[in-house]
């Protein structure tokens, strides 16, 4: 695992400014790759390279060029299948001179060109600069494990695995883009291919990126491509799923550093530790973290699992602290809201004691259908809505729903008023408003702008995002769009800054390609029998974990934001939210924002997610937008 960035220019030579910032660049993302720094330059193109060494230690040095220097090459991953590849390679001709994973992607590009990205298998961002047709590629994985931000600036493309970066540049601008709060404000996050940042974006998963003299052109080159037409019977269906982890996990046991894993103590980490130690030959080493809060401790069945496999096992019991805030909200550089990004920073933090790999659960809840919470209901809705086709019964469903009491600390069941909302949209809209933590009518208040029945920016993403689904299933839609939105967008960005900032690398076996077209392929039917989450998982699980590992509820790995800003982190939060200092205060109505708070600390309503997106919105303005201008006018200007 690494940290990578670059600048390239084709129509003229680079401008020397530029030039001379890229290792600035490369010392911002030192903590991606703090084993040691490589760099190439010529007359168009500088790459930089920050080295976690993890794989051929002694050869693997980046910037890696071809045999003539015709291509230079910086990488942040690992790719899983290169010793296969490598085998197929030399076979054509090619001559290896290092065991590094690196070098198969220079010589896949000579050998295949950019079709060579199709077969290479793992988690990946790279650039590669081809001299002789003077071009600079850049590629990212098919899921999105690793990250790839890039804008053009004063003329030449920059590029890097962190926005922060970027800022290095003297042609960095650094205007926010006040257009993607109200996102942020309903989802958490801001959605790819935008940024925070106007002009500043994500390459999405499954694309590459060419930049030439011609101009810039970014294509697709994977997506799920079977759905539905695996009808084989459960068992066979559980022993291939079996033999495709077995084999999937050992891949991902490959390294010359200590190597251990996350354990939550549910069913995917779980898993994950069972198959690693059936493949070592030494005990497992495992990491899990709880906060002191036992709503948000799932410590006992960790332990309960590591025993079970007979792991040498670290956990710790943590307190949300004021102190945890800034570092979390500068390892990811634009507003997020996730408060499970707390406890990952810790587990990280933990492990990275002991080694420098750490493999995970992450992505089985995407791919075998574990959010029951909203895809069992997602599933009623879509039985029903065909009840409500006719206008009037929609108009009386809307007209019932905006009447019916709301809470969201009713159970979702009792929420009839969000479920009849639901019936009288379609499908893809009912999905969207699902995914969002805040509603949008919600977030435009706090915005200061009035509700909206069209669509927005977001919304268009996501639904557009659902319908590509071809399957006629909702809950495989619905599974689709999480893999193309929630996955990339919040669960991977979260694992991948908050490992980084401590120079760990972290693997998801789940998150491998072909499980996930394993996966995509079978109907929704058997794998969420009777609405089951996760089933085919839980199945294996009966002969790899403790039975009552397997019976637990499901619990998110979250922070208790909720109870912290009612309580220890009030006074704070009423400091820098609420003040005349604020700099939410441009943005946002806050007088809103203060009576949310009060009912919030009087225990009259949950507005945990809300004040905690106020929050990290207001932490991060002050730690990284100090001289940034804004794009558009305030939203609202209210004290």
């Amino acid at each position: 695992m690494c940290g990578i960035c670059g600048v390239g220019a084709f129509r003229e030579r680079l401008d020397p400014q530029i030039h001379a910032a890229v290792p600035a660049m490369a010392e911002r993302i030192r903590h991606r790759g703090p084993d040691g720094d490589g760099f190439f330059a010529d007359a168009h193109v500088s790459l930089a390279h920050r080295r976690l060494a993890i794989i051929d230690r002694a050869g693997g040095q980046q910037p890696m060029a071809n045999e003539d220097g015709s291509c230079w090459v910086v990488f942040n991953g690992e790719i899983y299948n290169h010793r296969e590849l490598r085998q197929r390679l030399e076979s054509f001709g090619h001559r290896f001179r290092t065991s590094s994973d690196t070098e198969v992607i220079l010589h896949g590009y000579e050998q295949w060109g950019l079709e060579a990205v199709n077969r290479f298998e793992g988690m990946f961002a790279f650039a590669l600069y081809d001299q002789r047709r003077r071009e600079l590629l850049l590629a990212r994985d098919r899921l999105g494990k690793k990250p790839l931000f890039w804008a053009v600036l004063g003329g030449a493309l920059h590029f890097a695995s962190e926005m922060k970066a970027l800022t290095a540049s003297p042609a960095w601008e650094g205007t926010v883009d006040t257009s993607t709060f109200e996102e942020y404000l309903s989802l958490g996050y801001i959605l790819a291919p935008r940024t925070v940042y106007r002009g500043v974006h994500k390459l999405e998963p499954g694309h590459w990126l060419r930049f030439s003299r011609h101009g810039l052109d970014i294509r697709k080159y994977w997506d799920i491509a079977r759905f539905d037409d695996d009808t084989r019977p459960a068992g066979t269906l559980v022993k291939e799923l079996d033999a495709l982890l077995r084999v999937r996990v050992a891949d991902r046991l490959e390294s010359e550093v200590p190597l251990g894993a996350f354990l939550s103590g549910g069913l995917d980490s779980g898993l994950i530790v069972s198959y690693m130690a059936d493949a070592c030959d030494r005990p497992v080493r495992t990491t899990s973290v709880g906060f002191d809060a036992s709503d948000h401790n799932e410590l006992a069945a960790a332990r309960a699992t590591a025993a079970y496999h007979r792991t040498m096992h670290d956990e710790a019991t943590v307190t949300m602290q004021l102190d945890d805030i800034d570092p979390v909200c500068a390892a990811l550089d634009e507003p997020f809201a996730d408060s499970s990004a707390v406890p990952t920073y810790h587990v990280s933090r933990i492990a990275r004691r002991r080694v420098t790999v750490a493999l995970s659960g992450d992505g089985g809840d995407e791919i075998f259908g574990g959010y029951g919470f909203r895809y069992v209901p997602h599933a009623i809705e879509a039985m029903v809505r065909p009840a409500f086709q006719h206008v009037a019964a929609r108009r009386a469903a809307r007209w019932a729903s905006s009447r019916w009491p709301s809470s969201p600390r009713l159970p979702r069941p009792l929420r009839l008023g969000g479920f009849l909302g639901n019936v009288a949209r379609d499908a893809a809209s009912a999905y969207y408003r699902d995914l969002c933590f805040l509603k949008p009518e919600r977030a435009r208040a706090l915005l200061g702008l009035p509700p909206t029945d069209g669509e927005t920016e977001a919304s268009a993403i996501v639904t557009d995002t659902y319908r590509r689904c071809p399957s006629p299933h909702a809950l495989q839609c619905a599974q689709y769009a999480d893999l193309k939105i929630y996955l990339p967008n919040d669960v991977l960005v979260k694992v991948d800054r908050m490992s980084m900032a401590h120079s760990l690398e972290v693997r998801a076996p789940l998150l491998d390609r072909r499980i996930a077209e394993f996966a995509f392929a079978i109907p929704p039917s058997r794998k969420m029998p009777r609405l089951e989450p996760k089933e085919l998982l839980r199945t294996l699980g009966r002969s790899r974990l403790p039975a009552d590992i397997l019976n637990l509820p499901k619990r998110g790995f979250t922070a208790p934001v909720g109870a912290w800003i009612a309580g220890p982190g009030a006074s704070r939060f009423r400091d820098e939210v609420l003040s005349r200092d604020s700099h939410v205060k441009d943005w946002l109505n806050t007088g809103l924002v203060e009576s949310h708070w009060n009912d919030h600390r009087a225990g009259r309503a949950d507005h945990a997610f809300e004040l905690w997106a106020v929050w990290m919105l207001e932490r991060w303005s002050r730690l990284l937008i100090r001289k940034a201008t804004c794009a558009s006018r305030p939203l609202l200007a209210a004290g």
